[in-house]
C-alpha cells in the first residue's frame, strides 16, 4: 500500500491526507497505532500500511480546563474546557486524541462507549500548520 517507513512522521503525513494509518503484522495480523517498524511479539519487522476505518468507542476520558500552550491557542482554556480521551478503534488497537462533540464543561461517565468517527483537524498555517487526528461522536 505505501512504502513510507513505520515511523511518526509517516504517520503525520498520512494524516495531512485525512488517512488514519496502522502499521500491520503480517505474522499475527495485529494492527498498531502509532505505527511500529517491528511486530513486539514476534519481533518480526514484516510489516504493513492498513487504511483503518476511523470507526471506535470512548474507552476513557479526561475533560481539560488547562491545557497546554498550543490547545490555549486553539481557543480553549478554563472557561473553554476541552476533552481527551482513549478511542477503542473497530479494528482493535487503542489511541488518544481530542474528543468532539461531548459536553466538556460538564463530563459525565455516561460518554464511555459512545460511538465516535475520526476526524482531522487542521491548526496552524504554512510551514507552521499540523494535522492532528480527533474524534467526533458519531
Amino acid at each position: 500500500m505505501s512504502d513510507r517507513p513505520f515511523i511518526e512522521h509517516s504517520f503525520q503525513a498520512f494524516l495531512r491526507e485525512g488517512r488514519l494509518m496502522g502499521a500491520r503484522s503480517r505474522a499475527t495480523g495485529k494492527v498498531y497505532i502509532p505505527p511500529r517498524p517491528i511486530d513486539p511479539e514476534t519481533h518480526s519487522s514484516d510489516m504493513e500500511w492498513v487504511e483503518l476505518s476511523g470507526q471506535g468507542t470512548l474507552a476513557a476520558f479526561t475533560a481539560v480546563f488547562i491545557g497546554p500552550a498550543a490547545m490555549v491557542e486553539a481557543g480553549y482554556d478554563r472557561k473553554n474546557p476541552y476533552m481527551s480521551g482513549i478511542v477503542q478503534l473497530a479494528e482493535g488497537p487503542m489511541i488518544s486524541a481530542q474528543i468532539l462533540g461531548l459536553d466538556a464543561a460538564h463530563p459525565d461517565l455516561s460518554f464511555i462507549g459512545a460511538p465516535l468517527t475520526a476526524t482531522f483537524l487542521q491548526r496552524g498555517e504554512g510551514d507552521t500548520g499540523r494535522t492532528y487526528l480527533a474524534f467526533q461522536t458519531s
